[in-house]
């Protein structure tokens, strides 16, 4: 089927979202609707109705339709099975057939227009896929908030148990009669009434503040109030430090303020010197495997951005160099000159006489690309667990660069363990590792991955079954892209001159596990 448009409009031919999957001017697709109210006969039982040029597909939704137009060489089988899928799409969005509730979410309307449909043509995918990949933008997001809401949750948490638990001892041996180190009542800067670590605001901002001894200015002149109850600075840290301990036995993590400072602090990116035109390539890998092998899907989603800095340098044309041999989808931007993409890979604008609009990031071009061949995975995780007898498993995982042209940064390989589970006994690890307590895993990171060091393996025996120790999640990041695109150039439309222009290109993982 060629899918010229889909639109959802009312009775009597008003458009309230409409998406064009071919090139077509404002005026002709305004026609076609407008025309279509005008073909509607009364007492039909047909779902769709045809013209000399065109076929109308629709359905009615309360008092709109949601109308295709399509050509009329187009399966009408498969014309309407897209038709259910659209029309389930829009309750998806909209909880009212309103025309003010359609407009209001417009957006998210034509965004799954685009999942269903490339170029004209149906893609393979369901409702579930569809919702997906429109959330997808937000969805590491929300993970990273949740994660760090919950880890912080349970910092202040322990914390406050602990100060408890310090506190109620002191109590117990002042009962006793025993002296208590370094305490003193009030907000001196001790372990306080008020349950926080120094200061007088008894709050815990970090994790590392709790168990981080803190120096603050004092006065120099200290009035002695008796033998017994002058400041033993000394004392603090003995009690930091068998608290620190205390933690590590139980299998805590403790970092130093140094490294709470760098985590806490945002990541750097390479520097790049930005021209008055500037490029992104960024790519989202999602990649679904199985334990026992197999590709089960491999998805990647790429975009180039345009951002003009300079409004001079608005009437321009992009060289894309593609050397790709995979099936990719490429689209461009509605509003991007097709026919100088399709004969001389340029980018430029439709009117030769607008310029690319400035100080905005532009999305220009983007392309996907979707297998079930395994062959075109970057990365090859195999985990394999096995029994050892003893309530436990011993477990060798290695990770193998398939594409060795590819250079991957900053990986991190999590794989589950079971709940409760003691920390696990790390036999051999080529890199570095760590126990995540509070969500119950082994965190694997390498920091780079190429053709140098392709393969590496980690060993080691945990408590559980097989089962505990998938799914294995993988992460990483890369500054070469996956698809074989690349920007050659930018040259003035006017004149043909070369201008010079900086590029980033940015590859990260979306969804990358093995189950």
């Amino acid at each position: 089927m060629v899918l010229l448009a889909a639109a959802v409009c009312t009775r009597s031919g008003k458009a309230l979202v409409s998406r064009q999957f071919v090139e077509m001017t404002k005026s002709r697709i305004e026609g076609l609707l407008a025309a279509f109210p005008k073909l509607m006969t009364g007492g039909r039982q047909h779902t769709f109705v045809e013209t000399e040029s065109v076929r109308y597909v629709y359905q009615p939704l309360d008092r709109l339709y949601m109308l295709l137009i399509t050509t009329r060489a187009s399966n009408i089988l498969e014309d309407l099975e897209t038709l259910r899928l659209f029309s389930r799409v829009i309750p998806e969005y909209c909880r009212n057939m309103e025309e003010s509730e359609i407009q209001e979410n417009a957006f998210h309307l034509i965004f799954a227009f685009d999942e269903i449909v490339a170029l004209g043509y149906r893609e393979s995918v369901n409702l579930a896929q569809i919702r997906t990949f429109v959330e997808m933008d937000s969805h590491e997001e929300k993970v990273y908030r949740a994660v760090r809401e919950t880890q912080e949750k349970e910092a202040r948490t322990k914390m406050k148990e602990k100060a408890k638990e310090l506190q109620r001892k002191r109590y117990e041996e002042s009962k006793r009669g025993v002296k208590s180190p370094g305490f003193s009542g009030g907000n001196s800067g001790g372990f306080g009434m008020s349950g926080g670590f120094g200061g007088s605001s008894g709050g815990f901002t970090t994790p590392t503040e709790a168990i981080t001894p803190t120096q603050e200015s004092r006065p120099n002149t200290i009035k002695a109030s008796g033998p017994n109850r002058a400041m033993k600075l000394g004392s603090k840290a003995k009690d930091v430090d068998s608290f620190v301990d205390q933690l590590k036995s139980e299998g805590e993590r403790v970092v130093s303020a140094a490294e709470t400072v760098n985590k806490l602090a945002p990541v750097s990116t390479p520097q790049v010197d930005v021209e008055p035109i500037h490029i992104v390539m960024a790519e989202d890998i999602v990649v679904r495997a199985g334990r026992d092998g197999g590709l089960q899907n491999m998805e990647v989603q790429g975009i180039l951005k345009l951002r003009i800095i300079d409004a001079d340098h608005g009437y321009i044309k992009v060289q894309v160099d593609n050397t790709e041999s995979r099936q990719i989808q490429l689209q461009t931007h509605p509003n991007v000159d097709r026919e100088l993409w399709r004969s001389c890979g340029q980018i430029g604008m439709k009117m030769s006489n607008r310029p690319f609009p400035p100080n905005t990031d532009v999305g220009v071009l983007k392309w996907r690309f979707q297998t079930s061949d395994d062959s075109h995975v970057p990365l090859s995780i195999n985990c394999w667990p096995q029994e050892n007898g003893a309530g436990g498993c011993d477990v060798n995982i290695e990770y193998n660069l398939e594409n060795t042209e590819m250079e991957l940064n900053e990986v991190t390989i999590t794989i589950p363990l079971a709940a409760g589970a003691p920390p696990p006994i790390i036999n051999d690890c080529e890199g570095e590792h760590e126990y995540d307590r509070a969500h119950c895993a082994l965190v694997w990171r390498i920091p780079i991955i190429d053709k140098t060091a392709p393969t590496a393996a980690m060993d080691f025996t945990a408590r559980g079954v097989p089962d505990n120790f998938f799914p294995v999640r993988v992460s990483f990041s890369s500054t070469r892209p996956f698809c074989n695109l690349k920007v050659l150039g930018v040259v003035s439309t006017s004149d043909g001159a070369p201008i010079t222009f900086s590029q980033e290109t940015q590859l990260k993982t979306n969804v990358y596990e093995i189950d």
